[in-house]
């Protein structure tokens, strides 16, 4: 933090202190045994596993729906390359051909004879 928050916070801190220590005896009273219920409440909840049920519900619901709403995946082809191409990618003058990949993708397509020319 900086030091103007530094100082913020602490101006804050001091003012609540100074607050806190003029409360009357039956405010503090009452704020004691608001403290006390609070502190029992969550004493008395269920601990544990049982509080992520409900969110635990909802998740499993939603990975279900989405697993019957989405396709299955599909087959993708997958073309053996050879070692030289994978040199060329991976060398240090590849990424002004991979700007162009369509481009050299159709030069190949030419002159296996699948493309158009």
């Amino acid at each position: 933090m900086k030091k103007s928050d530094n100082e913020f916070a602490q101006q804050t801190k001091d003012l609540f202190d100074t607050s806190v220590e003029k409360l009357d005896a039956g405010t503090l009273s009452t704020l004691n045994r608001a403290r006390q219920r609070a502190l029992a409440e969550a004493e008395a909840r269920p601990v544990g596993l049982l509080r992520w049920v409900p969110a635990t519900g909802v998740a499993a619901a939603a990975l279900v729906a989405v697993m019957v709403i989405l396709p299955g995946p599909s087959e993708i082809e997958i073309q053996p390359t050879s070692v030289t191409d994978m040199e060329i990618l991976l060398g240090e003058d590849s990424i002004e051909m991979l700007e162009d990949l369509e481009f050299y993708s159709w030069i190949d397509l030419a002159e296996d004879g699948d493309g158009v020319t």
